[in-house]
């Protein structure tokens, strides 16, 4: 009856067990002659937190059931949806639930008459106290409703890159890629502009700068990157090229600056996804400059010639120490 791979289904289902073979005892007057407590008032509301439970779990339940069937003629479940709804019916039973006891208990239905006596001022008070926990509540129903990510999606927020672990009703968990969970309120998230690796199409295009000497042959270095990058083992031929490879062979290079001491050639490659990108981008920097320095194209460093300003400052003409034409002429008539 209950969602696979729950822990605490099993002991919930035991505590309602409990509870509504208590209230069937009372009801039957079993505690009777052994106690003069008077539990009939308290029979009811406990018959209702038990309904309220089981309520819940199978509400809980269905919306798995419906879930899983929809994913499957998709082909994928989803499971953000899933996470948000499901706890969204859950807080909305319990809530029902326990303004159901409240109702039934007089000192509680008195005490909440009182409280809405006054709920002028008070929901004053709690309106500028939860404005940003109902406007994370908003941004949670939104993004379940549009999904600009999914739980599973890889995404890049600001400066931070990882996968979404978790999207609830206050905020959304994001596990990056050395293992921290950042913790982001679903209002911040909605503010945002989030780059999205997953969504539709997991493929991204890669690119990677090598400068070479003016010297070097622009052409053999071309066919050694090209080289380099389909014997990768992560090398991927999008068959669904678009943007700069569009009808155009899988592994591309071009030139795109020629700068003060190199010629910048820009390798265009495929990866996968995002994390395989920045593997083959590391691995192609290392062979890349290894096959260069076996076939002896030169990757160039920067010369700078430093002057000093004394040495501007000096006489361009009969300096010390520096024979001109006019004083060796003086020297050897003397």
């Amino acid at each position: 009856m209950f969602p696979k791979g729950k822990k605490g289904s099993f002991t919930t289902f035991i505590i309602a067990a409990c509870i509504l073979l208590v209230i069937i005892l009372i009801e039957r007057g079993v505690f009777e002659g052994i106690t003069k407590i008077n539990f009939e008032p308290v029979i009811w509301p406990l018959a209702i937190l038990f309904v309220t439970v089981v309520i819940a779990r199978i509400a809980k339940q269905v919306l798995h059931e419906y879930f899983t069937r929809a994913g499957r003629r998709m082909r994928i479940f989803d499971r953000t949806r899933y996470a948000l709804f499901g706890k969204l019916v859950s807080v909305i039973i319990y809530v029902i639930g326990i303004g159901i006891i409240v109702s039934m208990i007089p000192q509680l239905r008195a005490a909440s008459v009182s409280l809405f006596a006054g709920a002028g001022v008070l929901a004053i008070f709690i309106g500028f106290a939860t404005q940003k926990t109902f406007g994370n509540l908003a941004s949670g129903v939104f993004i379940a409703t549009f999904q600009p990510y999914r739980i599973g999606d890889r995404i890049k927020l600001i400066d931070e890159y990882g996968t979404v672990q978790d999207i609830n009703l206050r905020h959304t968990v994001i596990e990056t890629w050395d293992n921290r969970r950042i913790i982001i309120p679903n209002s911040k998230m909605d503010e945002e502009v989030i780059n999205n690796f997953t969504i539709d199409d997991p493929s991204i295009l890669g690119t990677l700068d090598i400068g070479i000497s003016y010297d070097s042959d622009i052409d053999r270095a071309r066919k050694i990157v090209i080289e380099e990058a389909m014997l990768h083992p992560d090398f991927y031929d999008n068959d669904k090229q678009k943007g700069m490879l569009a009808r155009e062979e899988p592994v591309k290079v071009r030139i795109i600056e020629m700068s003060d001491s190199s010629v910048i050639l820009r390798l265009y490659y495929w990866a996968i996804d995002q994390p395989t990108n920045f593997r083959m981008r590391c691995d192609l920097l290392e062979s890349i400059k290894k096959r260069f320095d076996k076939e002896g194209i030169e990757i160039p460093f920067p010369y700078r010639t430093v002057v000093y300003k004394k040495d501007l400052d000096k006489p361009k003409h009969g300096m010390s120490g520096i024979k001109t034409p006019a004083n060796s002429k003086r020297q050897t008539k003397r």
